[in-house]
């Protein structure tokens, strides 16, 4: 069976026109057939019907009111009428009451009722996507609100700076889809944020990239998955050693960053290294294996009485973090913006 076919239920009192369109349309809907109005109620109580074709002229209960039932009860269902008599109250009747997509007239061309119906259930596909879409616009929409209003609670004994910065990660809603740390461009807009602050409010700032090392080796010998189950991990480590006023992101491959105000080379040496530490004691395991990680450190350093941007500090970061790769790795390196000038 098809699943992407619509379901047609086809309502006729003669068998022979039940026959010959069941035989007719199999190839392009999914067929119920029934010869009564009643019979057409039950098979809707058992079966998901998204096109209807009732005949105008049965016993006991007419096409145009069986499609009124079907407007109030099972109002998605596209409905459509089909008599060979062509009364002008009959089409009217059908278009206020039941609200009929068509209406057809016997004996139909082959052609046409096939092009009439395909309409149909193109119409239907379209409406049921629409629908899709608005659920799930709707179901993201209250996950986001769920996020920020338990971030809200969590944040609510803060002072107005911490409220601040989490209203910028509200409004930005960026995080990277495998760690779940904020992407390189919130952690952009995130250190800018802090340079403005600090322009207004000197203070220290240090910033700090952290990079895997030989991280190669491992997506070598445990293919992406294991590399994927490291960076998962490792960020967790991360969220765990920095303050809760500190920023920490994924800025791209195994390459991550430390925002941390209001901090100097002091409170930066104190950061790397309980960072460091932590990587070197955390439990890495995909599977069964357990993996060795270590990372290196670049931190720079920006006093309160420094004016610095931001391409100068994120530079100086990623020199020390040169250099504490070249200086054998697992460690951590600290520079000021205006040593590398």
């Amino acid at each position: 069976m098809n699943e992407n076919l619509c379901s047609l239920l086809v309502v006729d009192d003669e068998p022979f026109i039940l026959s010959t369109l069941a035989s007719l349309l199999q190839s392009d809907f999914h067929v119920l057939t029934a010869g009564s109005a009643a019979r057409a109620m039950a098979l809707f109580a058992d079966h998901d019907i998204d096109i209807v074709l009732s005949d105008q002229r049965m016993p006991k209960m007419s096409g145009v009111q069986l499609l009124e039932w079907v407007k109030a009860t099972h109002p998605k269902t596209i409905r459509l009428l089909m008599t060979g008599f062509a009364e002008l109250q009959e089409t009217v009747d059908a278009i206020n009451k039941g609200q009929v997509y068509r209406y057809l007239f016997k004996p139909w061309r082959a052609e046409e009722l096939l092009e009439t119906l395909r309409d149909a259930g193109h119409l239907f596909q379209l409406e049921r996507s629409h629908e899709r879409l608005l659920e799930e616009l709707r179901r993201l929409n209250l996950e986001l609100e769920n996020r920020v209003a338990l971030r809200t609670r969590e944040l609510a004994e803060t002072n107005h700076e911490l409220e601040q910065k989490n209203q910028m990660l509200e409004r930005l809603a960026l995080t990277d889809p495998l760690t779940g740390l904020s992407n390189r461009r919130a952690m952009d807009r995130l250190a800018e944020r802090e340079l403005h602050r600090r322009d207004r409010y000197p203070a220290p700032l240090t910033m700090g990239v952290v990079d895997v090392d030989h991280f190669k080796h491992i997506n070598d010998r445990f293919l992406l998955p294991g590399g994927d189950a490291v960076l998962m991990d490792l960020a967790r480590v991360l969220a765990a050693s920095v303050r809760t006023v500190d920023f920490v992101g994924r800025i791209g491959g195994e390459e991550f960053m430390v925002i941390a105000p209001e901090t100097d080379m002091e409170g930066a040496k104190t950061l790397g290294e309980r960072i460091r530490s932590a990587v070197e004691r955390a439990e890495f395991r995909y599977r069964d294996f357990a993996i060795p990680v270590r990372v290196s450190i670049g931190f720079a350093v920006a006093g309160s009485s420094n004016p610095v941007d931001y391409e100068a500090i994120k530079h100086a970061a990623a020199g020390a973090l040169a250099e504490a790769k070249a200086g054998g790795r697992n460690r951590c390196v600290f520079f000021t913006p205006r040593e590398l000038k």
